[in-house]
């Protein structure tokens, strides 16, 4: 009789932390656990976010019943420690140090994944791990080169459910994931679009650092003299909230509620929320489509990932756009949870072995 492995599964987002119970690969229970953002704001930084957020985990675990004592892993989501491989990971205090300190330099909720998911494993004394960070970078080397000298290019993105995706697809079509080529595009409310070579994520925007489409929060890319000229009378602070909250939908109307601007907006009318609306969809076209260079064309399938796929018209309207680059694909919401907990059964089951953090960058620059 297979034995039933139980792992359990933490994904904080900007104002909620996502949280799944799993026996073997059932998922028996997930939940998204809200947080009130006026609260979250009387944090000076996400890291002071900590107690509260585990507070709610346990609320959550008393009123599902659940009982942890004996589980056999806990999985955090991946955050800003140094760029890394793809791959699970033990995490460790180097790991929970450098996720603290944003050595990736990617301020995000995410870095308080790890930290959650340690302190639980050290009340159940069980494995911690985590899988796929948004900061693993398999970057080519001219996806790096930037025209500022020793100025080079970040890998951030949403490689978790990228990869799951793109793994998810593969089996669906009866081969692995590293026998394709693929340009996967996560569409939420942050955007990434990356370009999938047999296996290796080998471009894509910075998502983290505000560059692509602009998305419900963030800015995109703009000219660097605009940049600067919004710049001239203004704290660089807030050029920083534009990259991660307050640029995008959130900048032009105040909010990054996607069903409340395409349906109290949108619907009832409003052009000036449908321009912007459909400009943000034309972005995500414009970099899927530029995804396609590092393949040199050889594109197998596009792959349409995230929550906004779930606004209609959004998969007919890209599908339409680069439809013939490639077959399109969607998969509406995401594989976040499962990517997490398969990996720890793996990881479990001995067929994979986890990886040890090293705390240095997988890429340090160019020999010459």
């Amino acid at each position: 009789m297979e034995k039933t492995y139980r792992v359990f599964v933490v994904n904080p987002g900007s104002t909620s932390t996502k949280v799944a119970y799993f026996e073997n690969e059932k998922c028996v229970v997930s939940r998204s656990i809200f947080h009130d953002s006026s609260k979250l704001m009387t944090y000076e930084t996400i890291n002071d976010q900590l107690d509260y957020r585990m507070f709610g985990i346990r609320k959550f675990l008393s009123d599902s019943r659940i009982d942890l004592h004996g589980i056999d892993a806990v999985v955090g989501r991946g955050g800003p420690c140094y760029a890394c491989e793809s791959g699970t990971y033990e995490v460790d205090d180097k790991l929970i140090k450098d996720t603290k300190e944003v050595k990736g330099h990617f301020y995000h909720s995410s870095m308080l994944g790890v930290q959650l998911a340690k302190e639980i494993a050290n009340r159940y004394e069980c494995m911690c791990l985590m899988v796929d960070p948004p900061i693993v970078d398999e970057l080519c080397d001219l996806a790096r080169v930037t025209g500022v000298k020793d100025t080079y290019r970040r890998a951030t993105a949403h490689t978790l459910n990228a990869k799951a995706t793109g793994r998810v697809y593969a089996k669906e079509i009866g081969k692995k994931y590293e026998d394709l080529n693929l340009i996967i595009a996560h569409i939420d409310g942050g955007i990434s679009i990356t370009a999938h070579d047999h296996g290796r994520m080998i471009d894509g925007n910075d998502a983290g650092g505000g560059e692509g489409p602009f998305t419900p929060t963030r800015m995109g890319s703009m000219a660097v003299t605009d940049v600067l000229d919004y710049l001239f009378d203004k704290d660089p602070k807030e050029v920083r909230a534009l990259c991660s909250q307050r640029g995008g939908l959130s900048s032009w109307f105040g909010t990054s509620d996607s069903s409340k601007i395409y349906y109290e907006m949108i619907r009832r009318g409003d052009k000036k929320a449908e321009r912007v609306w459909n400009a943000m969809i034309y972005q995500c076209s414009k970099w899927i489509a530029m995804m396609s260079a590092p393949l040199k064309g050889k594109v197998d399938a596009i792959l349409l990932t995230g929550g906004l796929l779930r606004i209609p018209g959004v998969i007919d309207t890209i599908t339409e756009d680069v439809g013939w680059i490639a077959p399109v694909k969607a998969y509406p919401g995401e594989f976040e949870h499962e990517a997490m907990a398969y990996a720890a059964l793996r990881v479990l089951r001995g067929e994979e072995k986890p990886k040890k953090y090293t705390g240095q960058p997988v890429w340090t620059g160019f020999d010459d």
